[in-house]
């Protein structure tokens, strides 16, 4: 008997085949990545659908052939091909789904699915129940054999090497791979049954009566459901699976940006303090075990703070970078720099030979650091200091190593900046004693240590007391009373320095409202500012604070500034001052003469006063040079019309000068050391009033007036 197939039912075991070998290769791509459980759900579930979809291929071209007679079907045979179909696909996915495979595998595993796929074939042939027998013919069989071998092979090929990726073009790809899977599947089966002779007269006996058309439809149906449902799970699992991948890509690249951060300086993108002493430590386990030496270098910038303080943090910020770019430009393949906070840097200097080599580096890195930059259109110079220590001749240890360096740094700063020094066993500049020298100034102001002291102002013309310059002190209580110039310094490299000119601020206002309640009305009191307070965003309205809350008229108060710190940043300043002398603050300029003041800025800001240096006084009278200074700077204060008060006055002959001069104020020593609050009352009360009676008994005459200081400093 011929049979005939039926071309529709033909056409939907070839796309069942097609959209079966589509998504083996989507479950292929799936299993590949899972891993555990879930890979093993994935693997039964995959070879679950794809069998069923094979055989479903399968058994739908068997119910498209027709044959004269009815056809009956022996159920126990036909689910054992299904069997066959789905362990042969659990074999292709999880030989598939392994990360490498070898060519001769790829062989033997192309057979073994091969000869799977016929198996199910001719076993689900062997499901019809018809006598005679169905025959054979041998070529044909061998044919469909080589086919499915062949198609296999392909197969898993195509699977293996499409399995990856979700591009556009990797998608075309596997639909043109399921394509040709699905038509050789498809060829295969076709040729089996062409392979097929059935015998005339043949009958069927016994076994499952079924109509071909429709439960071909239903087959085809379900396992179409089955296999776009698989599908449509594989691909929103992906999406699940591409969405989880990138969460887990952000959550890694936000712990590597924290982990950056937490290991690096935010300013110049250099190591940290952590991320040194993880290198410092590799250097030296390193450098054990090769019996190598390497050097620590501390490299702090000279005036550093000067400039911040001047041209302000963006000005600041911007040479550090500077500076780090530098350091960057000199090291060595294997030397570490970092940044440990404000002007200072850490380096590691690797491929030490001898000391020489140390000496070398660090004079290059000096000469690079002392060329000028260029910051927001100014030219500066920012010079470094730095100390080495080596390993291990200095120590072994990396907190040791540092400590020494640290040493050596403070060693070039008093040895004049602008050099290096090689630590020295024995002799350490940054002792215990200073750090304890530090801790306790930290506590004093909070423990009520300062105290504030007060130097007159006399008047050349009146010759009495009319204005304090108050000085602080540090009341220490195991070192006694500490001067300004032993821990200003300190002050200002610490910070500490704004709330301690705070602090002296508010309580020279507080004791000067006091002297004008006791009768000192005409008094006034003049106060020292920082560069860092003056720069201080609030300083007027903190000034004017402090002035309302005492009720002292603001007239009476008289805030001094160094030329730098005014100078450095002129605009800024002038719109200061500019607030301040309207609130009606004198200003006075202090140590005139040592700075670098700009005669056509100094003109147009509100200055009251220029304070000569005392360094110009000391020697009036027998320095031809200092007179003509101090005389310059008094026509320069008359022409300007400001006042002039000269410092450091400690003889009746720098006095006489200083009144055919010109100069209208003094202070110094030849008048009256600095004095406590309650010293320098009773002092004015006496001083004043012996001026008051030579004023009366000489009316007015100036015979007297070069023996008033002497008197003075008896009564006091």
């Amino acid at each position: 008997m011929q049979p005939l197939y039926n071309p529709a039912l033909v056409a939907l075991s070839v796309i069942v085949a097609i959209i079966a070998s589509y998504t083996a290769l989507k479950l292929a791509a799936r299993v590949a990545r899972a891993q555990g459980s879930l890979g093993r759900t994935w693997l039964a579930g995959g070879a679950a659908a794809m069998g069923i979809g094979i055989w479903s291929m399968h058994f739908i071209g068997v119910l498209a052939m027709t044959l004269p007679i009815p056809l009956s079907y022996n159920i126990p045979i036909t689910i054992g091909s299904l069997l066959i179909a789905i362990l042969t696909s659990g074999f292709a996915i999880s030989f598939v789904g392994r990360p490498a495979i070898t060519l001769p595998r790829f062989a033997v595993s192309g057979v073994v699915m091969g000869m799977g796929v016929t198996a199910m074939h001719y076993a689900g042939m062997a499901a019809i129940d018809i006598t005679p027998a169905i025959r054979y013919d041998p070529p044909l069989v061998a044919a469909s054999i080589v086919i499915a071998v062949s198609a296999s092979c392909v197969a898993l090929w195509l699977a293996f090497h499409l399995r990856g990726g979700a591009s556009r073009r990797l998608a075309l790809a596997r639909l043109a791979a399921s394509l040709v899977m699905g038509l050789a599947i498809a060829g295969m089966h076709y040729t089996g049954m062409a392979a097929a002779r059935f015998a005339r007269g043949a009958v069927c006996l016994g076994g499952m009566t079924l109509n071909n058309g429709w439960l071909a439809i239903t087959i085809g149906l379900i396992a179409l459901g089955l296999l776009v449902l698989t599908l449509v799970t594989a691909v929103f699992d992906a999406h699940l699976e591409s969405r989880s991948r990138q969460h887990a890509q952000r959550l890694e690249q936000i712990n590597a940006d924290l982990h950056h951060r937490a290991m690096h300086d935010s300013l110049t993108g250099l190591p940290n303090r952590l991320l040194f002493m993880e290198r410092l430590h590799a250097a030296i386990d390193q450098a054990r075990q090769r019996l190598e030496s390497f050097a620590v270098m501390v490299v702090d910038l000279d005036r550093f703070k000067l400039i911040n303080d001047s041209l302000g943090h963006g000005a600041g910020d911007e040479l550090l970078l500077q500076v780090a770019g530098r350091i960057e430009h000199a090291l060595g393949p294997d030397d570490v720099a970092a940044r440990i906070g404000g002007d200072e840097f850490l380096l590691i200097v690797r491929r030490l030979s001898k000391r020489e080599v140390a000496v070398q580096r660090a004079a290059a890195l000096i000469e690079l650091l002392d060329r000028p930059y260029l910051v927001h259109g100014v030219e500066l110079h920012a010079t470094p200091s730095i100390g080495i220590s080596l390993y291990p001749d200095d120590a072994t240890a990396a907190a040791a190593l540092i400590s020494h360096a640290d040493e050596a740094m403070y060693g070039a700063k008093q040895d004049g900046r602008n050099t290096f020094r090689f630590f020295t066993s024995g002799t350490p500049v940054f002792t215990p004693e200073r750090l304890q020298f530090e801790n306790d100034l930290r506590r004093a102001l909070p423990a009520g240590q300062f105290q504030l002291h007060y130097q007159p102002l006399v008047s050349l013309g009146s010759e009495r007391i009319v204005g304090l310059e108050a000085l602080v002190r540090w009341a220490h209580p195991v070192n006694g009373l500490i001067p300004p110039d032993a821990f200003i310094p300190l002050a200002e490299e610490t910070g500490l320095i704004v709330p301690l000119g705070e602090w002296v601020l508010r309580e020279a206002v507080r004791q000067l409202h006091q002297w004008h309640a006791r009768g000192f009305g005409a008094l006034r009191v003049a106060v020292n500012l920082s560069a860092t307070q003056f720069r201080q965003e609030d300083l007027v309205a903190a000034v004017g604070s402090v002035l309302e809350q005492y009720g002292v008229p603001p007239g009476c108060l008289e805030l001094e500034l160094t030329e730098s710190a005014v100078m450095s940043h002129p605009q800024r300043s002038a719109h200061v001052l500019t607030a301040l002398q309207r609130m009606g603050v004198g200003i006075a300029i202090d140590d005139f003469g040592t700075g670098y003041s700009c005669l056509s800025q100094l003109k147009r800001l509100p200055i009251r006063k220029l304070k000569i240096d005392r360094s110009f006084i000391c020697d009036l009278g027998y320095d031809a040079d200092d007179e003509a200074i101090v005389q310059a700077i008094v026509s320069l204060a008359r022409t300007l019309r400001l006042a002039v008060t000269a410092e450091g006055v400690e003889s009746a002959d720098q006095l006489d000068l200083l009144r055919r001069l010109g100069c209208g104020e003094y202070q110094g020593y030849y008048c009256s050391r600095p004095r406590p609050a309650a010293e320098i009352e009773p002092f004015m009360r006496d001083f004043n009033a012996a001026a008051s009676r030579r004023a009366a008994a000489d009316g007015g005459a100036s015979g007297m007036r070069g023996v008033v200081a002497p008197l003075a400093l008896r009564s006091g």
